[in-house]
């Protein structure tokens, strides 16, 4: 697999003090933005089923994301994310068993594979970053984003991006950490935001991604299987 960062990360629903909660940890706020973001898939949902999840967000390019080796168990997941775009298509041609001779772009290998838009909406963030240790100044930040989408849901993220899989059981261990501090509980888990919108506008293909995880780990930090997908 082409390299690539992985992400560690938790999903939590946001309570009304969570901002205030994290500025009394010493939490910066870095920005706060709103962005569309568009889901593509096959209309089997060839990529999703699998844990694959390629995205364009609005002014920010795309994203591949790809299930990471199983580990730690928990309220948590884990994934490779790919930005480029090389690597985005080289990977959708092993996923989706297909080469497009001469593409070069995502853009140009979508309809010859079949992908099309199965999800878009807009999202206003609040995007913080904290340290938990003050006194280790060479400690890579945590990252918390506070996303409220359009069709009215809202959940927050505990997120850390590291290099190798030894690294992913510390970066857990801060995650849930902080977690603790902003008062989630301990086996708390809340659906992505692309979860609750397939679940409320195409329950056809909320239905389908249920059934085909039920036996196994649930994608994006899911619930059990008569709950919300995550």
């Amino acid at each position: 697999m082409a390299q690539g960062l992985i992400e560690v990360e938790r999903k939590f629903v946001p309570g009304p003090e969570t901002e205030e909660r994290l500025q009394e940890l010493g939490g910066t706020l870095e920005h706060r933005v709103t962005f569309r973001d568009s889901y593509y898939d096959t209309p089997e949902l060839n990529l999703m089923r699998t844990d694959y999840w390629l995205r364009q967000r609005e002014n920010s390019g795309w994203e591949l994301k790809c299930p990471g080796t199983a580990g730690v168990s928990g309220p948590h997941t884990e994934y490779l994310e790919l930005t480029a775009e090389p690597a985005i298509v080289a990977q959708l041609y092993k996923v989706l068993g297909a080469e497009v001779p001469g593409a070069e772009g995502v853009a140009a290998v979508l309809g010859p594979l079949g992908l099309q838009e199965v999800a878009s909406f807009v999202t206003n963030r609040s995007a913080w970053k904290l340290v938990l240790s003050r006194a280790d100044q060479e400690e890579p930040p945590l990252r918390v984003d506070l996303d409220t989408a359009d069709f009215g849901y809202a959940v927050g993220e505990i997120e850390a991006l590291v290099r190798e899989e030894a690294e992913v059981p510390a970066a857990l261990e801060k995650i849930n950490k902080l977690g603790s501090m902003l008062g989630v509980l301990a086996q708390e888990r809340a659906p992505a935001k692309l979860i609750v919108y397939l679940q409320r506008f195409r329950p056809q293909d909320y239905q389908r991604l249920l059934e085909v995880h039920s036996s196994r780990e649930k994608p994006e930090g899911t619930n059990d299987a008569d709950s919300s997908l995550g």
